[in-house]
């Protein structure tokens, strides 16, 4: 079992940013695919981020060149440094850990962020 608390949510003017925290329960970067994504109201939840198992990070269109997602393998954490932020990112922002091999899926309790003037 994997747990995933998210932080670091809140609200921010346009053109503002936000650091998420992702704090995982144990050592998951050899096993899961690590990413976040987020919900608006009315809206599916969407890919923000990933981290793959191996192989190069992937981010929505929409965000490239303003999001980061990094993380911290000795601190079982992943961050997403959100910049340059627009009032459609407005969203729960949710952690995720996956795995295909082992068919494990994980979320986290999701955090808010808001882009407001």
């Amino acid at each position: 079992q994997v747990q995933l608390v998210e932080s670091g949510g809140g609200l921010v003017q346009p053109g503002g940013s936000l650091r998420l925290s992702c704090a995982a329960s144990g050592s998951i970067f050899g096993t899961y695919a690590v990413g976040w994504y987020r919900q608006a109201p009315g809206k599916q939840r969407e890919l923000v981020a990933v981290v793959p198992r191996v192989g190069s990070t992937n981010y929505a269109d929409s965000v490239k060149g303003r999001f980061t997602i990094s993380r911290d393998n000795a601190k079982n954490t992943v961050y997403l440094q959100m910049n340059s932020l627009k009032p459609e990112d407005t969203a729960v922002y949710y952690c995720n850990a996956n795995s295909r091999t082992l068919l494990l899926n994980y979320w986290g309790q999701g955090t808010q962020v808001t882009v407001s003037s």
